[in-house]
């Protein structure tokens, strides 16, 4: 039994389910759909709660499949484009070290998840159990390959969305 990646999808996976669910509902301490679509706003991504929702959604529905092993490859394939995305529309400019809002940690997911895309997730998985699993260094490249289109598609499009609408004056 692998127990490593195990372990990995259990605590990557479920620190993504938790923080898609910061962004869509407010737990633990999150901004929560009215808060993140704000940032979504600042960070030009538009339509806001759009985009709010789809990060949202991805971040929650990604890691839980991480956690599952289920489509370990396109779970990571999301999970990296929505980290690649956070870097290059928040982290970047501040160097890599996370003391200073930096890249590291969203790197590190990265890494992490383009790991186990090329491992597999192991034998107690949903992907091993229904005979789907897909291991090697063609999936994980893949699946880096997709997330980085996915975030260039994600931050074009949101380029070209409409602006808020100010608020109306009482």
């Amino acid at each position: 039994m692998s127990v490593g990646r195990l372990i990995a999808r259990g605590v990557v996976g479920g620190l993504f389910v938790g923080h898609g669910l910061q962004k869509l509902t407010g737990a633990f301490g999150g901004p929560g759909i009215e808060g993140f679509s704000g940032a979504m706003e600042s960070m030009q991504m538009r339509p806001a709660r759009r985009n709010a929702y789809a990060a949202g959604v991805t971040e929650t529905a990604g890691g839980a499949a991480l956690v599952l092993g289920l489509f370990t490859p396109l779970a990571a394939a999301s999970l990296i484009g929505t980290m690649i995305t956070a870097i290059r529309k928040v982290h970047l400019s501040n160097g890599p070290w996370n003391t200073d809002g930096g890249w590291e940690y969203n790197g590190t997911l990265i890494a992490a998840v383009a790991s186990l895309a090329e491992t597999g997730p192991g034998a107690v998985s949903l992907d091993r159990a229904l005979g789907i699993e897909k291991t090697g260094p063609k999936w994980a490249l893949g699946a880096l390959a997709l997330g980085a289109v996915a975030s260039t598609a994600a931050i074009e499009l949101g380029k070209r969305g409409p602006a808020a609408e100010p608020a109306e004056q009482a």
